[in-house]
C-alpha cells in the first residue's frame, strides 16, 4: 500500500503533518479528480475530505466540548497562569480539542506542582522536560 504524505500549506503552529496509507485504487482515484482539476493537489483533495466529515460530526464535537469543558482551538499555558494557579492552591485541569502550548519558561516542577491534569485531542508543544514531568498526568 503506498503512503501518502499530507503536508498541509499553512506552516505555523495550526498545521500537523500526517502520513495515512492508501489503498491503490483510492490513490488513483484521487490523483484522477486532481488531474480533472477538482483539487488542486492530493493534500487539497485529503484536507477537504477531512473538513467534510468534521462538519457532518460538528454537533457532537459542540456537545462533547460543552460537556467536557474542552477549550476549543489554542490553549497556551504561561508561566504567569501556573504560578497563579499554585499561589492560589488550585490544581489545573487542562483539556483542549486543538493545540495546547506550554510556556519554554514553565519549568518541570512548577508544571508538576499546578497541573493535576492534561487532556489533548490534536496536538501538545511543550519542552521534552515538561512533558515527561506530566507524562503520568496526561490522558
Amino acid at each position: 500500500m503506498p503512503k501518502l504524505a499530507v503536508v498541509p500549506s499553512a506552516k505555523g503552529p495550526e498545521s500537523e503533518k500526517l502520513t495515512i496509507n492508501l489503498g491503490f485504487v483510492d490513490l488513483g482515484q484521487i490523483e484522477l479528480l486532481v488531474q480533472e482539476g477538482f483539487y488542486a493537489n492530493r493534500s487539497d483533495f485529503i484536507r477537504t475530505a477531512i473538513r467534510n466529515q468534521i462538519d457532518r460530526h460538528a454537533d457532537v464535537v459542540r456537545q462533547v466540548v460543552i460537556r467536557k469543558s474542552v477549550d476549543l482551538g489554542i490553549r497556551h499555558i504561561t508561566k504567569a497562569d501556573l504560578t497563579a494557579a499554585e499561589a492560589a492552591g488550585e490544581m489545573l485541569d487542562i483539556r483542549v480539542l486543538g493545540l495546547a502550548t506550554i510556556a519554554e519558561d514553565v519549568t518541570p516542577d512548577l508544571a508538576r506542582r499546578s497541573i493535576g491534569s492534561l487532556s489533548v485531542l490534536g496536538a501538545l508543544q511543550a519542552s521534552n522536560t515538561v512533558k515527561a514531568a506530566l507524562a503520568d498526568r496526561m490522558k
